[in-house]
């Protein structure tokens, strides 16, 4: 329940941030959201894996879907709607490569905390 409502959050926070705010703090903050939201989204569906293995399939997935935009298939598929858009985009930015992970980093640290502190706790 806890992975649904971090999932919820960032996704408001992602969605805020791209429509609030411009330029390259929007596009690179909206990638680094992207990528924490996938990550919350492993969470979700798995709420008992462990931090470092939701990094790497989140991150797989990030990666996969940028490297698939170097074809036309994307922007293909982000032409039927805004939804599918958000999804896939549209133009490979290497850059985003990077923000991929730091917004992975930002959520698997605390989640890896927390989890440390769980299993202390008992």
């Amino acid at each position: 329940m806890v992975a649904v409502a971090v999932a919820a959050v960032i996704l408001v926070a992602g969605l805020t941030v791209r429509a609030q705010t411009g330029g390259a703090f929007a596009k690179y903050a909206g990638v680094a959201l992207y990528a924490a939201f996938g990550y919350a989204l492993v969470v979700c569906v798995l709420p008992r894996v462990a931090p470092p293995v939701a990094g790497a399939v989140a991150l797989a997935w990030c990666w996969a879907v940028e490297f698939a935009q170097l074809t036309p298939v994307p922007a293909a598929l982000s032409a039927h709607g805004r939804l599918l858009r958000l999804v896939f985009g549209t133009t490979f930015n290497a850059p985003d490569l990077a923000w991929y992970a730091i917004g992975i980093a930002a959520v698997l640290g605390p989640h890896w905390l927390v989890r440390r502190w769980a299993a202390r706790r008992g």
